[in-house]
């Protein structure tokens, strides 16, 4: 039977250039002039903005979401969180990467599935949903279905196999 998998996944080696970029743009820009504004790219994890202030944290995160988009890195899959600003103005802010598809998400999206009516079945994999279907042409509907709904998340599919 024909199958394939729906998964949502940044490719870390675009962030990884990303982060190389923003830092490369960092030493050359007058603002950031003498500054100790740091990128730190934790693997598979989170991305940790540093700066001595809340407008160059402000700064540095846009430098940083724009890097990331270029790249062409899906922002859907970047958490923001909340700035972290000390008493005496340091300000740190971390930016989580989502890798796979969390629990809540996968039932809202083999919920979709099964309400859209479609000859298929759709199982949770770890982090990962594999739809399976007598069809391909069923397969490939489920693709389109699922393409025109947004779940606030970036969606790939992979592994089709006949």
């Amino acid at each position: 039977m024909p199958s394939f998998d729906i998964v949502s996944e940044v490719d870390l080696q675009e962030v990884d250039n990303a982060v190389n970029q923003a830092r490369k743009e960092i030493t050359t820009r007058f603002d950031f002039k003498g500054s100790k504004a740091t990128i730190e790219f934790q693997k598979e994890e989170s991305i940790i903005l540093t700066a001595e202030d809340a407008t160059r944290l402000k700064s540095l995160r846009e430098i940083m979401v724009g890097r990331l988009s270029r790249r062409n890195v899906d922002l859907r899959n970047i958490e923001h969180k909340d700035p972290e600003i000390s008493p005496l103005g340091h300000a740190r802010q971390t930016l989580l990467l989502k890798q796979g598809i969390e629990g809540d998400k996968a039932k809202e999206i083999v919920a979709f599935i099964k309400s859209a009516g479609l000859k298929v079945q759709a199982a949770i994999q770890e982090r990962q949903i594999r739809v399976t279907g007598k069809k391909r042409d069923d397969l490939q509907e489920v693709i389109q279905t699922l393409g025109g709904h947004d779940f606030k998340l970036s969606l790939a599919f992979q592994n089709f196999r006949e």
